[in-house]
């Protein structure tokens, strides 16, 4: 039987299991070995260590036929929300840390990311695209309100002219509505903000440092304000816990001024399973078989199926209501539509003598190339 530390404050998930890559890990003691081993320390306060990314690109190139970009640019690797249903979990056992814990806790920083985004952006071989900022992990998250790495990706942005595409849960987002509604000007930007639930008490344990709520819907008020377009994405949709809340969600979205909508089913991949599994078990033991019979019902029997075109979505009878239910409600509040296509004409190449700030400030000069 397996024995989990106390549980960290503010963190989703209550340890780390083994990272799949590595031939030994450590495991606690059982019960009934537990009397003849000393008592682990387990603050109650896990600590975030940061640690450097020197990777020498910063773009990496999508080939997955079910996601609608090639493009995507993370400055974090690990996210201090702590989203226990997070896909993006298991990417950090390339690092040799674990999915649970070390992923909330131990976040790899790109602190050259500007710089080499504006590398790509000057190499003769790049064609104005655009990119998706932070599909893994959250580009907001808590610890860019020190580092500030994703405003100054914005800033590159904006002074070579190429379209960026933002997903979100984080209110911090409002701090750079500047650069946006400069970016919405353009025709370079758009912004989509994940919602998962209305219910602070979910959300607390579910997202545990993330943005609230009613926190998120004013994001999109203001960011639709100050002209910059604005969507939601209904996810995860997590089966027989969130699903019944998609007409809400939908609604007080429209309400605050989202102009579409989408939505994915949850994905429990590889070791997210049995972090998912034992938060539930320890959150909501009464609704856990529940919510787990509703996942494998629309994951064909299993917690997580891989299959493209199904991922996403899900698939069987459980899983054609939930898609039917988000499509009603989305077309009741006209946000059955996609985002606005962004603009590619205005790509300028910066040359690297040049500097950027001035370029922000200053013209459209045709001295660009």
């Amino acid at each position: 039987m397996r024995r989990h530390p106390p549980l960290a404050k503010g963190r989703g998930a209550a340890y780390n299991p083994p990272n799949r890559f590595e031939p030994l890990h450590v495991e606690l003691p059982s019960e009934e070995l537990a009397p003849y081993f000393e008592p682990p320390e387990f603050a109650r306060q896990v600590s975030v260590q940061v640690y450097r990314d020197r990777s020498q690109e910063v773009l990496s190139e999508n080939r997955s036929p079910d996601v609608g970009f090639r493009y995507s640019l993370n400055p974090y690797r690990g996210c201090e929300h702590g989203c226990i249903y997070c896909y993006a979990r298991p990417t950090h056992e390339y690092w040799g840390f674990s999915s649970g814990l070390d992923f909330e806790t131990r976040i790899v920083v790109k602190l050259d990311a500007p710089e080499l985004l504006a590398r790509a952006f000057r190499s003769a071989s790049w064609r104005p695209q655009p990119v998706v900022l932070a599909p893994n992990t959250d580009a907001y998250q808590p610890l860019e309100r020190r580092l500030g790495l994703t405003r100054r990706c914005l800033e590159v942005f904006l002074a070579f002219r190429n379209p960026v595409a933002i997903i979100t849960k984080n209110a911090l987002i409002l701090r750079d509505v500047d650069l946006l509604q400069e970016l919405a000007r353009l025709e370079l930007v758009t912004v989509t903000i994940s919602l998962t639930t209305l219910d602070p008490e979910l959300r607390r344990h579910l997202e545990p440092r993330t943005s609230t709520a009613a926190r998120r819907l004013e994001a999109i008020a203001r960011l639709r304000e100050r002209g910059v377009p604005v969507g939601v994405n209904i996810a995860p949709v997590i089966p027989g816990l969130t699903d019944h809340e998609i007409p809400r969600l939908l609604q007080e979205a429209a309400q605050h001024g989202a102009q579409w909508a989408g939505y994915g089913l949850l994905r429990l991949p590889y070791a997210v399973k049995e972090l998912f599994e034992d938060w539930l078990a320890r959150t909501y033991p009464d609704r856990s078989d529940r919510v787990l019979g509703r996942i494998r019902a629309v994951r064909e029997g299993k917690l997580n199926t891989s299959a493209f075109g199904y991922r996403m979505v899900g698939s069987g009878p459980y899983a054609t209501f939930i898609g039917r239910l988000f499509v009603v409600f989305a077309r009741r509040y006209g946000l059955d539509r996609p985002p606005p296509q962004l603009c590619t004409t205005r790509f300028r190449r910066v040359p690297e003598q040049e500097d950027l700030f001035e370029v922000l400030k200053g013209s459209d000069s045709p001295r660009w190339a």
